[in-house]
């Protein structure tokens, strides 16, 4: 596979990623407001199985195809797209918090 094919992938699963963790985030910040007051044991029973939906979701964007392409002995391919969506997901992080920085 082509190292732009590569990085066009890397970018849209980090952006995926991102879009993802935003909206999850976004719900978690107005849960009050949507939900309600949660204080008998329904709510942290629905926040842990979000948390672990989350990590099931987020690790398939990142390491689905990753591991995908490395069974089928695509394994320098694999480890380029690990490391580049790795990269993305760093940039992000640096843009979000520059523009919180800028608040």
């Amino acid at each position: 596979m082509k190292n732009s094919k590569l990085i066009l992938i890397s970018v849209l699963d980090a952006l995926g990623t991102t879009i993802y963790i935003g909206l999850i985030a976004l719900i978690m910040q107005n849960g009050e407001k949507i939900f309600g007051q949660m204080s008998n044991l329904f709510g942290p029973i629905a926040f842990l199985l979000l948390f672990v939906l989350s990590a099931a979701i987020t690790g398939a964007l990142v390491l689905g195809r990753p591991v995908l392409m490395y069974l089928e002995n695509q394994k320098k391919e694999a480890l380029k797209l690990f490391f580049y969506t790795l990269g993305w997901l760093l940039i992000m992080i640096m843009i979000i918090l520059a523009i919180q920085i800028l608040k």
